[in-house]
């Protein structure tokens, strides 16, 4: 019936509004059902299956029913497979019974604008009754397996007079090549293939041979399609890093397994990739600008599992001061220091400065020392020494230990006494006075005064006067009107020292060196 308009409504809106709602009401208009796919009659054989496939459209969608002489077919022989909302529906019989199956069934669509019935007519036949050319299937398929996205095939052969054309059903429902986007087609031979096979492919297969004689189906297969189940692992570990201060680096994290994995980036509790951005497979963590050493974790996650891996950024920093040195042993002339590293991360080497406490002058430096022990040589006896270790990386070198003060050994003097000097005191004795020796090398523990009259004999011939703490010294008991040969050594408690040069005294009252 046509639509009717109140003329104030008109008046209202104007001619411009008034086409606005007769195009809205004409785009929302309902529609009474029509048949889009219609039975067709069938010739069936007895015990075998017959299928019709009803499919209707309209608005609202229709829903399709199906009758048998007036009435809603209700058999355990016989189902309804609906779909499409129940706009499509498949009436199955089977197994087929000669002669109470055979009859005129009708399809129903209806929906709130109206009603429309299409008729298909099943004939059934014994096998003994089937005319020559009847569709018989030589091949069926068979029940297969096959792996999540492989291609699987389903074979069909027929023969009949005239040649079968075949059809396929899946879990009783027509297959439709057309609304795969060509993933699923029929080919020339007859078979059904199905590429990049997904879960929802996995269900009951039968082919159908039709021709003028009749209609025969295969008995059904099953395909299976196996997800493989793998739980998430690394294929690719993320790596940890040292960076300088200020530097970008990107982290790699690789994780595979079926299904595949979601991968994501965590700093602590906090999530660095995005939940709705998660890549699958493959994540490339980027740091610019690291100021801060970290550790980062990467998250690889499934169905089957979550896994993780830690990845170290260390920001490079100039090494701490290593500990205390600690003297293990002192000589004359050397000092040998350990120390404690103090550093967790790896040392280039490291570096010993030391002086001599009683010098103003620059510090000595030893450097590349690759170990935690060194002596240092070249060193002056009896000396005191200030040490101090710092280490050194690929940064720089860091700051220096707190010191250490020791004292080398005592060696014996390196020089003679200076300035010595003999006169008489009497005929008989003279007194003989020197300063102590430019380089004492210890504690000068006494002086050794020797004299002869035969100064080319070995001095160890020489008659001798120790001294023990003076710098000066009488010698009595001396022959009167002789000339003595004098020369005087430091010792400490190493040993002596060098002798000093001769000097010469003539034993007689008031005398004087002469030489």
């Amino acid at each position: 019936m046509a639509p009717t308009w109140n003329p104030s409504v008109v008046s209202m809106v104007g001619p411009v509004g008034l086409f606005l709602i007769l195009l809205a009401r004409g785009c929302s208009a309902e529609e009474p059902p029509r048949f889009i796919k219609e039975p067709k009659d069938q010739i069936g054989v007895s015990g075998g299956v017959a299928s019709f496939v009803c499919q209707a459209t309209g608005d609202p969608k229709p829903r399709v029913t199906w009758n048998k002489k007036g009435k809603k077919v209700n058999s355990q022989r016989f189902e309804t497979i609906d779909f499409d909302e129940s706009s499509g529906a498949v009436l199955r019989i089977q197994p087929l019974r000669t002669p109470r199956d055979e009859n005129v069934y009708e399809c129903v669509a209806q929906n709130s604008v109206g009603e429309i019935t299409v008729h298909a007519k099943l004939t059934v036949l014994r096998e003994d009754q089937l005319p020559p050319g009847f569709p018989n299937i030589d091949m069926g398929p068979q029940l297969k397996v096959v792996e999540r996205t492989r291609t699987a095939t389903m074979l069909c052969a027929a023969s009949g007079n005239p040649d079968p054309e075949i059809t396929w059903f899946k879990d009783f429902l027509p297959v439709d090549p057309s609304a795969s986007n060509g993933r699923i087609k029929q080919l020339r031979s007859g078979a059904l293939q199905i590429e990049s096979s997904e879960e929802t492919d996995q269900g009951k297969y039968e082919c159908v041979a039709t021709n003028s004689a009749g209609v025969r189906y295969s008995s059904p297969a099953n395909l299976y399609v196996r997800v493989r189940r793998v739980a998430p692992r690394f294929s690719i570990l993320p790596m940890s890093h040292e960076i300088m201060p200020g530097g970008n680096v990107n982290i790699t994290c690789v994780a595979v397994g079926s299904p595949m994995p979601y991968v994501k980036w965590m700093q602590g509790a906090e999530d660095l990739t995005p939940e709705d951005d998660m890549p699958v497979g493959r994540n490339v963590l980027e740091l610019t600008d690291v100021k801060d050493s970290a550790n980062y974790t990467c998250v690889a996650m499934s169905s089957l599992g979550v896994i993780e891996a830690v990845a170290q950024i260390t920001v490079k920093s100039l090494p701490k001061a290593p500990g205390t040195p600690v003297v293990t042993e002192n000589t004359a002339t050397s000092i040998t220091v350990t120390w404690d590293s103090g550093n967790p991360d790896p040392v280039s080497y490291y570096v010993i400065e030391y002086k001599s406490k009683s010098q103003d002058g620059p510090y000595q430096i030893k450097e590349d020392i690759t170990t935690t022990r060194y002596s240092i040589g070249g060193l002056s006896p009896n000396s005191e020494y200030e040490i101090w270790v710092s280490a050194v990386n690929s940064i720089g070198q860091g700051p220096p230990s707190e010191s250490v003060v020791t004292r080398t050994g005592e060696q014996a003097p390196a020089s003679a006494p200076r300035n010595v000097q003999a006169r008489m005191l009497s005929a008989t004795t003279m007194i003989v006075q020197w300063e102590e020796p430019v380089e004492p090398n210890g504690l000068i523990r006494g002086y050794r005064v020797y004299y002869t009259m035969e100064p080319e004999h070995p001095v160890g011939n020489w008659q001798k006067h120790n001294v023990d703490d003076s710098l000066l010294t009488t010698v009595g008991s001396l022959l009167e009107d002789e000339t003595y040969t004098v020369r005087v050594l430091a010792f400490t408690s190493v040993g002596d020292g060098p002798l000093s040069d001769p000097i010469q005294v003539k034993t007689q009252q008031g005398g004087e060196v002469w030489a």
